[in-house]
């Protein structure tokens, strides 16, 4: 079965950074895009970084120069590095990859910048 799960959140002052992770197990994240999502209290859900499998990035403009997201194949990991934390940042942040028609979303994990 193919999950996605992430790590890196928590709670860090304006101007901080932060690295969050997303690991696939059961599916190769070599193989397709994957992208970072976030959603914030009344808002709804983001885009907030891509990485194609040939590696082409993609941001929205609200983090670009701010955010970078990577891939390293031989851990199945992608990366959302953060750098310049700003308050309305502060979202649950979602993986998402397709596999074999399937649509795989990993749980969560929660960033919560202070001003």
């Amino acid at each position: 079965q193919v999950r996605l799960v992430e790590s890196g959140g928590g709670l860090v002052q304006a101007g901080g950074s932060l690295r969050l992770s997303c690991v696939a197990s059961g599916a190769l994240i070599s193989t397709t895009a994957i992208t970072w999502y976030r959603q914030a209290p009344g808002k709804q859900r983001e885009m907030v970084a891509d990485i194609t499998s040939g590696g082409s990035t993609y941001y929205r403009d609200s983090v670009k120069g701010r955010f970078t997201i990577s891939r390293d194949n031989a851990k199945n990991t992608v990366y959302l590095q953060m750098n310049s934390l700003k308050p309305e940042d502060t979202a649950v942040y979602c993986c998402y990859g397709p596999f074999d028609n399937y649509h795989y979303w990993g749980q969560g994990t929660q960033v919560t910048v202070s001003s």
